[in-house]
């Protein structure tokens, strides 16, 4: 079985895919159960907000050369986002921006369109064994025995697993048509020892000294994938505004 993305449209995140990050480098010094209880009472606090996330949203978001983005994609992915911002204004007292919150939204739905149809016109096709293979592959990066453990410490932080799955599709797509692109990319040792102490300095200046990041050579897998993903991000960045350009695109929110 192979996918073309029209089913299952999900936001990705050019510079971090959704599922790999799930457990960050920064968060790797600290356990999975700890961070699921926290973002419950947060949950909990923005329910009234993601009630009102469908109001006023149009039937179709946009149209990207033909193809429909519609309010059923873009209200999920929407709440999801309100949520971690309404979380994060918690912290900081000031409100989520929810005109920017719905526009950063629709461009990443409008971009992973956009790529998807690059891709199905380069013949590229993810199948479930690729899906399955990725999920293994980030299982093992996070510690994890299967792919199915994984999506079971997904669900806890509130991800279904067909959600989850999808979120692998894309990445999978979106992986492909950067292969296609630019070729293999293989990170090299300085650019590994740049990110991992770039994560240090980050978590110092956050204040986070009692969260250690576990030594290099542990985590070191973990972190040639950010590598591999942020080139990836790179790369679809640049494939986006070139098919952008050539692109018809109407945004009706």
């Amino acid at each position: 079985m192979t996918h073309t993305m029209r089913t299952h449209r999900t936001r990705t995140s050019l510079g971090a895919l959704a599922v790999a990050a799930v457990l960050t480098l920064s968060a790797c010094g600290g356990g999975d159960g700890s961070s699921a209880d926290d973002d419950a009472p947060a949950a909990t606090s923005s329910d009234s907000a993601k009630s009102e996330a469908g109001a006023g949203i149009p039937d179709v978001v946009a149209e990207v050369n033909g193809e429909e983005v519609t309010k059923d994609e873009f209200v999920p992915i929407y709440e999801a986002q309100l949520e971690q911002a309404t979380t994060q204004s918690q912290m900081t007292g000031e409100a989520p921006d929810e005109e920017a919150l719905k526009k950063a939204t629709l461009d990443d739905l409008v971009d992973t369109e956009l790529l998807a149809q690059e891709a199905e016109a380069r013949g590229i096709e993810v199948t479930d064994e690729d899906v399955d293979a990725e999920l293994t592959s980030l299982a093992e990066q996070n510690g994890m025995q299967t792919g199915e453990e994984l999506l079971e410490a997904i669900a806890q932080q509130g991800m279904d697993e067909e959600t989850a799955r999808a979120q692998v599709e894309t990445q999978v797509l979106i992986e492909q048509l950067v292969e296609d692109e630019s070729g293999p990319f293989e990170p090299t040792e300085k650019e590994l020892r740049a990110i991992y102490d770039d994560a240090k300095k980050q978590q110092a200046q956050s204040g986070q000294d009692g969260q250690q990041i576990p030594p290099f050579a542990e985590v070191r897998e973990q972190i040639v994938e950010q590598a591999r993903a942020q080139e990836t991000g790179s790369v679809a960045g640049g494939l986006v505004e070139d098919l952008r350009e050539a692109a018809e695109i109407t945004v009706n929110l």
